[in-house]
């Protein structure tokens, strides 16, 4: 094997579906922990917003831990560490539906959850205060101030960071190959294990990720320029 070559890589079927199955699941993976992040994100900025000082410095004890513990080692934690303690006829209902697959979910939207809920608590903040106080005096409970007046605008002011850190999830679904997920980077390995076209490999997946990545946020603008629109009418 001589000279750089990327029709071994792209013009074989075995390779080929390697590599498609794991951008796949890299989507699967990026998707279930991105909405398991939002909703938890939401839950945990509620909590935190709440009148109760304990769950507020429990949230906070909690985005902590999130931003300043590496990923991988939650991914690892998760996967060798808490399966192990799970009741044994669940730890065998996880390993026969995808132990490795749903871990990865788990810690990726556990983690980037705290992302999330930093970046909409930021949004609430440039919310002006006037407008809590005026939807209180309107009579709106605190749930409701939060769904109707808070939340929608938080949204829109937050979009810019949750788009970066969305595509920051995307990228650091490649974390799950370490614990046997067969998404994308692990497809590459295995496709140049078989191949010891090492080069030609990454590279397909370096365009790969950064083609996603730049839809991603090409996604978000539009998305964003959509909000802005909205919120000058």
């Amino acid at each position: 094997m001589t000279g750089f070559d990327l029709t071994a890589i792209l013009m074989n079927p075995d390779f080929g579906r390697l590599l498609l199955h794991g951008l796949e699941m890299t989507f699967v993976i990026a998707a279930g922990s991105w909405l398991l992040a939002m909703t938890l994100a939401i839950l945990l900025l509620i909590i935190r917003l709440s009148p109760s000082r304990l769950a507020g410095r429990a949230v906070a004890a909690y985005v902590s831990y999130h931003r300043n513990v590496p990923t991988l080692v939650q991914l690892m934690l998760w996967y060798f560490g808490i399966s192990s303690v799970l009741p044994e006829a669940l730890q065998y209902w996880l390993s026969d539906h995808g132990a490795e697959a749903i871990f990865a979910v788990i810690a990726l939207g556990l983690c980037q959850a705290a992302y999330f809920s930093e970046d909409l608590r930021s949004g609430i903040r440039s919310v002006p205060a006037g407008q809590s106080e005026a939807a209180r005096a309107l009579g709106h409970s605190f749930f409701g101030t939060m769904r109707y007046v808070l939340m929608p605008q938080a949204f829109r002011n937050a979009l810019p960071a949750l788009i970066n850190h969305s595509v920051s999830l995307f990228k650091n679904s490649s974390l799950a190959m370490a614990i046997g997920v067969a998404e994308l980077t692990h497809a590459v390995k295995e496709v140049e294990n078989q191949s010891f076209r090492t080069f030609e490999v990454y590279l397909i997946a370096t365009i790969a990720y950064l083609i996603c990545s730049l839809l991603i946020m090409s996604a978000g603008a539009a998305l964003s320029r959509q909000a802005v629109l909205k919120g000058e009418r």
